[in-house]
């Protein structure tokens, strides 16, 4: 038997949308007011979802502080309160909700999580939201 867990976590940051390969005009017209030269910043809401067999002892998926510590150890104390763009894992890629989505992934899904992560999910605002559950085994 196969149970999903989703955990919800909250962190702010700051990025702006520019590629420097574009002309303003260009960064304009692709990203809006998301290239204006400040930045902006978002609430993100961060979803963890992972899933696992019920452990028989503790009648859980996993271990909620287990999986709480990782989260905060390598997600929320990279992340928040920061301006994505001046940050290591976007120094090659725009810091665009889409590309944060899969950095998070790439980043838990090297750990020893309590159970098996099957995705990341990261509301942007109202009304966006983005979802990655990363490479996908080829089919036998």
């Amino acid at each position: 038997m196969k149970v999903y867990l989703t955990r919800r976590y909250l962190f702010a940051a700051s990025h702006r949308l520019y590629n420097p390969s574009l002309s303003e005009a260009a960064n304009r017209e692709t990203y809006g007011k998301c290239s204006n030269p400040y930045g902006h910043g978002h609430n993100y809401f961060l979803e963890v979802t992972v899933s696992g067999p019920i452990v028989p002892e503790t009648g859980m998926v996993c271990d909620l502080g287990a999986l709480d510590s990782l989260v905060t150890r390598e997600v929320l104390d990279r992340f928040d309160h920061q301006n994505l763009n001046q940050l290591q894992d976007f120094s090659t890629i725009i810091p665009t909700t889409e590309n944060l989505t899969i950095r998070v992934q790439q980043i838990l899904s090297r750990l020893p999580l309590p159970a098996h992560l099957e995705s990341i999910r990261i509301e942007e605002t109202a009304n966006n939201s983005f979802e990655y559950v990363g490479a996908q085994e080829p089919k036998r």
